[in-house]
């Protein structure tokens, strides 16, 4: 790994300052009037309006955050196929999620460099890892019911992740994974990467509730296995907020790397209406944070629903 990119992961076991990690992608495109019906989710502007996706990318450096994830959690080359893209292109398309996130941050750091001066951290690009259920489309990403085995998803994993780790990205973000059976996919996979190209990488749980992921396993036995692996990061997204304290506790009694958290807003995804249910009322950002913050997050953002003004109420926090 290039020396820069081991400085910039080496610094998240500060825990005098910890890391934020940008907000929702998809939605926040969805607000700003685009359609994300597809089973392609974001992924489909990746072809139709790549520089909404830039736009979303600097609205959330603006806010502060240091870590931007690519439009590549819904990507996959079977996914564009079956949108009548030819394989080519559909691996063009999603080398480009992190190309793109690439030059938005390299622009920004250009633009700022009185910010750079004064200490921010160089903000990294991570290459969104979307679970099988996301291919799928059909929600079982919090559900981990997939009825498949661990070489099935390892082979289902292994293309894009390569693909994307040859696209640059500073680190792979592995998320959304809702059971040990892909955990251990993608570890044997981020195990790999890191003999191949040296691209770290970090793994994020769905959760049913405040001590099991979404397939019922028990966190620290989750936490435990990905430990045992090449992850400079575990941690839990996608998830509800008043879960997340006790997530974190258990996560960081079980490893000594940095746990990472970025949550949804307090609603539901309803993968039969395809739609948010529930409310998104939670009270301060700032109030979570420091529970989190006490609990052992170190890297902390958002998930579904989340908007750069959250990330930038978030980043306030750290000072």
């Amino acid at each position: 790994m290039p020396p820069s990119r081991r400085t910039a992961v080496d610094a998240w076991s500060n825990r005098d300052r910890f890391v934020v990690v940008d907000g929702a992608l998809a939605t926040e495109l969805e607000r700003h009037g685009a359609d994300i019906s597809s089973a392609l989710w974001s992924a489909t502007l990746l072809r139709d309006d790549p520089a909404l996706i830039a736009r979303v990318h600097r609205d959330y450096l603006d806010a502060g955050a240091d870590v931007l994830i690519t439009a590549s959690y819904q990507a996959t080359v079977e996914g564009f196929e079956r949108a009548g893209i030819d394989p080519a292109e559909a691996e063009a398309l999603i080398a480009s999620s992190v190309t793109l996130a690439r030059e938005v941050r390299d622009t920004f750091v250009t633009e700022q460099p009185d910010a750079f001066a004064k200490g921010r951290s160089r903000p990294l690009v991570a290459a969104s890892i979307g679970p099988y259920g996301a291919a799928l489309a059909d929600g079982s990403e919090y559900r981990g019911d997939y009825g498949v085995d661990v070489a099935t998803l390892v082979a289902f994993h292994r293309d894009r992740l390569q693909l994307l780790a040859d696209a640059g990205p500073d680190l792979l973000a592995c998320e959304t994974v809702p059971s040990v059976v892909e955990a251990e996919a993608l570890a044997t996979l981020v195990d790999a990467e890191q003999e191949r190209t040296g691209t770290p990488a970090w793994i994020t749980f769905t959760a049913r509730d405040a001590h099991r992921l979404s397939d019922g396993t028990p966190v620290r036995e989750a936490a435990k296995l990905a430990a045992d692996h090449a992850f400079v990061a575990i941690g839990i997204n996608c998830t509800a907020l008043e879960h997340i304290a006790p997530l974190v506790e258990a996560i960081a009694a079980t490893t000594v790397v940095p746990v990472v958290v970025y949550p949804n807003s307090g609603e539901t995804w309803d993968a039969g209406s395809r739609g948010w249910t529930g409310s998104s009322a939670r009270g301060s950002w700032a109030r979570w944070v420091r529970e989190w913050r006490d609990a052992g997050a170190s890297l902390i953002g958002g998930c579904c629903r989340t908007t750069p003004a959250d990330v930038a109420e978030i980043a306030s926090v750290r000072g």
